[in-house]
């Protein structure tokens, strides 16, 4: 998948240290639940401005449509989900961990690769694997 990221560089990145309560990390991981609901209510309009610029430049609205939708069933289509963990990397990168169940039955994982942009932060990249644990 072009917008996957190795789970190996999601994982590799250096956390900064974050206090209790970090508005930023709670801020980066709001755009996630967003576009998963809007993913829910199949509006791939209101999904697609989640996504960063550069996820944006790849991807016209109609190919980012078919693009999760055929790579991602379980985001395209959830039935809940909760973020496990949120870390900010840098000030405007952050890699978020989501539990996601999808509507097919199947548990997922997912990582998120968000960046901070001026429209605030962004999704610029998912990577996901069968849920280790129950949703």
């Amino acid at each position: 998948m072009v917008l996957a990221l190795t789970a190996a560089a999601l994982l590799a990145a250096a956390p900064v240290a974050l206090g209790q309560g970090d508005q930023s990390v709670a801020a980066a991981s709001d755009p996630i639940l967003q576009q998963l609901a809007a993913f829910r209510r199949d509006d791939y309009d209101a999904a697609y401005e989640f996504a960063s610029s550069q996820i944006r430049d790849r991807f016209d609205r109609t190919a980012f449509e078919r693009m999760v939708k055929s790579g991602y069933p379980e985001i395209a289509r959830s039935t809940f989900a909760a973020v496990a963990e949120a870390r900010l990397v840098t000030k405007d990168h952050a890699i978020v961990r989501v539990k996601i169940q999808g509507a097919n039955g199947n548990g997922i994982e997912a990582l998120y690769d968000m960046v901070l942009e001026d429209r605030g932060w962004r999704i610029d990249g998912v990577v996901a694997r069968p849920d280790p644990g129950q949703v």
